[in-house]
């Protein structure tokens, strides 16, 4: 292969792993928004499950819709990690090359790139899994559902490790995009640069107070349901009399 053909090869590859990897933290924003609706009430929850089970055309729920959006996730995982797998080195004494200059420079940015390949790693098999639960379940979303999976199912630490890796995962390979395509100037300075990290920290943290806050509701939830798990919700306005 030539280098012209070569580099056009690497172009694309990071291409698809930016494309793959903006997608999936536009994705997982939306979902911590859509799952932290429960802080409103289990009626605006209850809400935001019908609209992923296709409220909008159809009166009865349509599970397959959710099943679909987990196979849709599932592939842009896939393809992300698959990408970015290819550019980790290859051999021990590329990790001891990097560990050194890691050791020696203290650089904020290089520690970040061990950061994300670290989140990125157990992304891969928790995200599976939770991935994989959704697709083979679901039916099980829900103000009760979710609050039973994560208390009677005893998948909270699965849930708690999800929510700090992929904020942390997200947050930073947002930064190192910009960075990397020189987006809207906000990597043409070193000042820059830093304000641009304090900005993604504070996403960061905002992102994983919403997560734990929108945790607790659940599991409040679910230990008042726990002798009744498995029912499902009904909200407010079907349950009063006429």
């Amino acid at each position: 292969m030539s280098s012209a053909s070569l580099s056009r090869s690497t172009a694309w590859l990071d291409i698809a792993q930016g494309a793959t990897g903006m997608a999936l933290v536009v994705f997982m924003w939306a979902h911590l928004l859509a799952v932290s609706s429960i802080l409103l009430g289990k009626d605006a929850m209850y809400r935001v499950t019908r609209f992923f089970e296709g409220s909008l055309v159809s009166e009865e729920p349509l599970p397959v819709l959710v099943s679909l959006v987990a196979l849709i996730v599932f592939g842009l995982l896939v393809a992300h990690a698959l990408v970015a797998i290819g550019k980790l080195p290859s051999s021990y004494r590329q990790y001891r090359v990097y560990f050194r200059h890691l050791r020696a420079m203290r650089h904020e940015e290089t520690s970040l790139w061990l950061v994300q390949v670290v989140t990125g790693l157990v992304l891969m098999f928790f995200a599976t899994a939770h991935l994989y639960e959704i697709f083979m379940h679901p039916s099980e979303i829900g103000p009760y559902a979710s609050a039973d999976r994560l208390v009677t199912g005893g998948t909270l630490p699965l849930g708690i490790i999800l929510l700090l890796a992929v904020e942390v995962h997200g947050g930073i390979g947002l930064y190192r995009l910009l960075i990397k395509w020189g987006w809207f100037g906000l990597a043409d300075t070193t000042r820059q640069r830093r304000r641009l990290r304090r900005f993604v920290y504070g996403l960061i943290s905002f992102l994983l107070v919403l997560g734990f806050l929108t945790q607790a509701a659940y599991v409040k939830i679910g230990l008042a349901h726990r002798e009744r798990a498995g029912e499902r919700y009904v909200p407010t306005a079907h349950t009063e009399p006429r």
